[in-house]
């Protein structure tokens, strides 16, 4: 249950499902486990090293093409397992076109 008294409602996979993490300047990836997810966050188990690794800000890579990823911010790490948020788009101010006004 959430700290504010939500139900989370997290997906648990059994077996793990192959990810990768990569840096948002592409200089490092990392191939992982996910674990668990949700509409907010995720669970992960990593392989190899995380120490020097930039985690404040990075993509979540859920297909081997890189077509389906999310932005994500780390929140707790835990030996080999990290805990992710996602972090959602800005909502930037729409550009009106002249043939709109």
């Amino acid at each position: 249950m959430a700290e504010d008294g939500k139900i989370l409602d997290r997906v648990t996979f059994s077996r793990g499902y192959d990810v990768c993490i990569m840096a948002i300047d592409g200089t490092w990836r990392r191939n992982c486990q996910l674990n668990a997810i949700s509409d907010n966050d995720a669970m992960l188990s990593v392989e190899g090293s995380i120490q020097g690794l930039n985690l404040k800000e990075f993509f979540l890579l859920l297909s081997s093409t890189g077509l389906a990823y999310r932005r994500c911010e780390l929140i707790k790490v835990n030996g080999a397992e990290m805990d992710v948020q996602f972090l959602k788009a800005r909502q930037g101010k729409r550009k009106v076109r002249e043939a709109d006004a």
